[in-house]
């Protein structure tokens, strides 16, 4: 089974940027589709972004798209997420995952019921 560890949150003021990394190891991260889920305070876990194996497929919430970007290097077993024109309603606990089920290359997960591994997450904090 895969381990996922996330890093690269913290405190930005609105309009900021963050990127966020998410570290697998225990099996290469080429092996599975991966995304990312945010968890704002006092509220449900929700999709952020998404990409397939090979990373031809990207997939993104409407709230973040145009401001995020999802990548990865399979090549260093990480997983990113660049986020630009922070705003205060992107203050969230961020998990990436990874989707333990057998995939095909291009397929893009967005539900978090599809995913089997998680992170334990990382605070990113927008201040207006």
């Amino acid at each position: 089974q895969v381990q996922l560890v996330e890093s690269g949150g913290g405190l930005v003021q609105a309009g900021g940027s963050l990127r966020l990394y998410c570290a697998a190891s225990g099996r290469t991260l080429s092996s599975y589709a991966m995304g990312w889920f945010r968890q704002p305070p006092g509220k449900e876990r929700a999709f952020v972004a998404a990409i397939s194996k090979i990373g031809g497929s990207t997939n993104f919430a409407g709230s973040v798209k145009g401001r995020f970007t999802i990548s990865r290097d399979n090549a260093k077993n990480t997983l990113y997420l660049q986020m630009n024109s922070l705003k205060a309603e992107d203050t969230a606990v961020y998990y990436c995952a990874a989707r333990t089920l057998l995939t095909s290359s291009n397929y893009v997960a967005t539900a978090a019921k599809e995913y089997g591994s998680w992170g334990q997450g990382t605070q990113v904090t927008v201040s207006s």
